[in-house]
């Protein structure tokens, strides 16, 4: 049984957003594993433990996203490989999920991907679902709970309407939620391991595809216009005069 866990570098949820140059800035604000990608690794590693399989953690963004990985190997993942190129600038969910889909194949034999619900930054949670269309495989989204057979999965999906559970034949793509069970934290063996983890990084033309096409419209961010306020006291000896004196003003200023 082989698990692929996709993770994402995101800023920290401390950070302070703001606008600089059209562009989403978060400053000097540290980098770290997508949170809700935490329990994807944890789901795996559930399966791990029971099941005795492999779980190989699976990034794509720039070089920095090696802490995200190793993260994820302290966490107690097998391995990890990093999808990073220059032409990688910008992209979309679509083409996120091109890029994953095409490493997916490249590791070959997986049986399961498990994605988190959603990324912090965006917050679209839709790349699982992307994913999973361009592989042709089946989709299990909002996971609460996995058995895993030999050629189909089971779980428990946390829908509005309460808990449902459905099956689906491997491989499939699982994205989950955060009654998985609570992410372990990194053992001091595991930082050890992950530290002196050496991260594969496939590039653009390892994957053999091109840069993805943006299919979705970036509109520019701008920073809410400054606004100046003036405070004007009103005295008089007496509140009658106080009252004619506010009058005067608010029919002198036309804001009535």
């Amino acid at each position: 049984m082989k698990i692929i866990t996709c993770i994402k570098q995101v800023p920290d949820s401390e950070a302070k957003v703001t606008a600089q140059n059209g562009q989403v800035s978060w400053g000097e604000s540290p980098l770290v594993i997508n949170p809700f990608d935490e329990y994807a690794v944890e789901a795996a590693l559930q399966q791990r433990d029971a099941s005795g399989a492999t779980v190989t953690a699976l990034c794509l963004g720039p070089d920095t996203a090696r802490e995200a990985l190793k993260h994820a190997l302290a966490m107690g993942a097998d391995e990890a490989i990093l999808v990073s190129d220059p032409a990688l600038e910008t992209f979309d969910s679509q083409g996120a999920a091109r890029l994953l889909a095409a490493a997916i194949q490249k590791i070959g034999d997986a049986n399961l991907v498990i994605f988190g619900r959603q990324t912090l930054d965006n917050g679209a949670g839709v790349t699982a679902a992307q994913t999973a269309r361009i592989l042709g495989w089946p989709l299990l989204s909002f996971v609460g709970k996995i058995e895993l057979g030999s050629v189909e999965a089971t779980v428990e999906r946390t829908i509005e309407e309460g808990k449902q559970t459905v099956c689906a034949s491997l491989p499939a793509v699982m994205s989950v939620i955060q009654s998985i069970g609570e992410p372990r934290y990194p053992s001091f063996m595991g930082i050890r391991k992950a530290s002196k983890a050496v991260i594969p990084v496939w590039t653009l033309a390892d994957l053999g595809v091109s840069v993805p096409a943006a299919v979705v419209t970036r509109l520019q961010l701008l920073d809410p216009p400054l606004r100046e306020a003036a405070c004007e006291l009103i005295s008089g000896e007496t509140p009658e005069a106080i009252a004619t004196a506010l009058v005067d003003k608010i029919l002198a200023e036309k804001v009535l």
